[in-house]
């Protein structure tokens, strides 16, 4: 598992009394008032920081304990940025891939693939990975220690900002303005900035080298010969475009369709979820999108963030149709993502969509998009859902062979003008040499009407200007290096290479937000003694309740046995406690894991039902309680739609001593 530096909306119901939901709004505040410490006061402020530090400890310290998660190989002292996740934590992780694909693979019937973690030189190779797939590092010119050179520049500037009182505006705009653009940063302007700054290892304090690029994926070697060169996949997206054919004929020659996959990848462990949805390039629309389009959240488009505007809340059907999302399906899944997110338990207004500026997006993707999630860290991205256009199905195509085509039949024979753009590869090597292969994936994506307007520039001056995003300039084609033509033809049907929108899933990621947004503290009995609450939804709760005979004795023991069995066949996790603490404490310890609801055997015929956040209890019979705990885990009911049904109990002194004494 991989924490990264980052890693159900509850349902209208009217309640039978104020109590029960002011006690669940006075928790939630709780909660608001917790966070709010790391997310109301201006980053500027030093307190601000203390703040997040002091909740992040506080959640980092609970997951620990109670084993949510554990640093990997502990005994040998670990390994930064690898953690093992616990029972808890295991519970919690296959709870969030259960309703992936609840929520995706079944609703939208996709089809799903397990391809290998391995992958062969060469597919990397077509797809960019092996030549692009860098970040820029830095060295401690002692001991040899590397660090990401962006990552260094970024904590020194929020460092500055955050704790430096004494900044000037003139200063406070600058280190503002580096992080703004660090995205776009050359490795010599990295450089020159950490120069400038005097920023230096923070481990040892000793000087840094120059940045150099560093391949993010492990290389490996397929077979005991050695000679087949391979690397631990970076994304699972690829082994999902060289399986196109195949998937395509599976889902009986028809578009659209979308496949799906779960796995490890990359350098440090993490699961990535990603689904390609693959769709004709001239009907990017979606038969789904009217479900989603009057859907409401924040979003902030890269003109507010040009601008210095603050995300806002933007309506989706209205911005696909006004052009700030570039399509139905891409909004359709934009729209989806906000649904599985806030009803896993993210905070709807620490959720927000941000738009990729110009010198984020790829030379080929039409619109990116990220769903960023706040917490104690900042802004983390968690999901990206962009449309990549058809460059990666072309690039498999070309270096394979096989052509990844769709098709579409036409009734009756057409006579259609089809633009041509070939390339001379020859010309292009002769004059870009290494390169070559940019200049001419630019040149085969140009749109029409960049294509036409390059004929006429060449047809009357011999060579024009052009520029290769991923080269970052302007590079000069001639006559020579590419033949532009409108060609007419019969077809009988129209063969094209299908598009793809991608949303893409750091479940780590996810995860580590989630435990922070359902995360709250209490009151406990003492003054200053503060209870922890994981207030997960049932739908991910690691463990859906507990069975706690009130006393330890053997006729209340058999009862909670009964229980379990019953809960068991129901499919329902759960804990039974027969040991002699008290109610109170085992309340406490299962509230601290997030378990939704406890049931307390106090009786032979009839048992209590308490609920975590309100603490409200009503009073079932035995024969029904594990029904009742499965339509409140399951979603079909949520605890105010039952407390309509049942009695509610109230606590005997006793009991309310007991329950204090935590």
């Amino acid at each position: 598992m991989l924490l990264s530096s980052a890693s159900r909306a509850l349902a209208a119901a009217k309640p039978r009394s104020p109590e029960p939901f002011a006690a669940a709004a006075t928790a939630v505040l709780l909660r608001r008032q917790l966070a709010a410490g790391m997310a109301a006061a201006p980053a500027s402020s030093a307190s601000a920081a203390g703040n997040r530090e002091a909740f992040r400890v506080a959640v980092t310290n609970t997951l620990e304990r109670r084993l949510f998660y554990v640093p990997s190989f502990k005994i040998y002292g670990g390994v930064a940025g690898l953690y093992d996740y616990g029972p808890p934590g295991c519970a919690v992780k296959a709870n969030v891939l259960a309703f992936w694909r609840q929520h995706f693979v079944l609703e939208e019937g996709m089809l799903e693939v397990d391809c290998p973690c391995v992958t062969p030189e060469v597919v990397l190779k077509a797809s960019g990975h092996v030549d692009k797939f860098t970040d820029l590092m830095v060295k401690d010119e002692k001991t040899g220690t590397c660090y990401r050179a962006d990552h260094l520049l970024k904590d020194f500037c929020k460092d500055k900002l955050e704790k430096d009182n004494t900044l000037s505006p003139e200063k406070t705009a600058e280190f503002n303005h580096v992080l703004a653009v660090l995205d776009d940063l050359s490795a010599e302007q990295l450089g020159a900035k950490i120069k400038e700054y005097g920023i230096v290892a923070p481990d040892t304090k000793n000087p840094l080298s120059d940045p150099y690029p560093f391949n993010l994926m492990f290389q490996t070697s397929i077979g005991p010969s050695g000679l087949s060169p391979g690397y631990m996949r970076p994304e699972t997206a690829q082994g999902i475009f060289v399986n196109f054919k195949d998937l395509y004929y599976y889902n009986g020659n028809k578009l659209p369709f979308a496949a799906a996959q779960i796995g490890l990848l990359r350098v440090r462990e993490f699961t990535l979820a990603e689904i390609e949805h693959f769709v004709d390039p001239e009907d990017k629309s979606h038969p789904k999108f009217r479900d989603v389009s009057d859907l409401e959240f924040l979003m902030f488009p890269r003109e507010q963030q040009l601008t210095g505007k603050s995300a806002m809340k933007l309506n989706i059907g209205q911005a696909v149709s006004e052009g700030t999302v570039n399509n139905e399906t891409l909004g359709y899944f934009i729209g989806r993502v906000y649904l599985f997110l806030t009803q896993l338990g993210i905070d709807k207004d620490r959720l927000r969509f941000r738009q990729h500026l110009p010198n984020e997006m790829a030379h080929y993707a039409a619109d990116c998009w990220d769903a960023e999630i706040e917490c104690s860290f900042g802004w983390i991205e968690c999901v990206g859902i962009a449309d990549r256009s058809a460059y990666d199905l072309r690039a498999h195509s070309d270096k394979s062979g096989v052509a990844l085509e769709a098709h579409e039949k036409f009734a009756e024979p057409r006579e259609v003008e089809k633009l041509v753009i070939t390339p001379s590869k020859k010309e292009l090597g002769l004059a870009f040499k290494g390169n070559q292969r940019m200049v001419l994936e630019a040149l085969e994506a140009m749109s029409e009407t960049e294509a036409l307007n390059m004929k006429s520039a060449l047809e009357s001056k011999g060579e024009v200007e052009f520029k290769v995003c991923t080269l970052g300039k302007d590079v000069t084609i001639k006559k020579s290096m590419v033949s532009i033509n409108m060609e007419k033809k019969k077809e009988h049907q129209r063969k094209f290479t299908p598009s793809v929108i991608e949303p893409s899933f750091g479940i780590g990621r996810i995860i580590y937000c989630l435990f922070e947004h359902c995360f709250y503290q209490r009151p406990g009995k003492a003054e200053d003694e503060q209870l922890n609450v994981f207030g997960f939804p049932p739908l991910v709760a690691p463990i859906k309740c507990t069975v706690f005979p009130l006393v330890k004795i053997e006729k209340f023991e058999v009862v909670a046995k009964k229980i379990s069995k019953a809960l068991t066949a129901a499919g329902i996790s759960h804990i039974i406690d027969m040991t002699g603490n008290t109610i109170g404490k085992r309340y406490a310890r299962t509230d601290e894991i997030g378990v939704p609801l406890a049931i307390t055997v106090d009786n032979t015929t009839s048992v209590t039902v308490r609920d975590r956040d309100s603490k409200d209890q009503i009073r079932v019979e035995v024969d029904e309680v594990a029904s009742v705990v499965k339509e409140v885990t399951d979603g079909q009911s949520t605890w105010a739609d039952i407390m309509w049904r049942y009695p509610a109990h109230t606590a005997s002194a006793a009991e309310e001593e007991e329950a204090s004494e935590t």
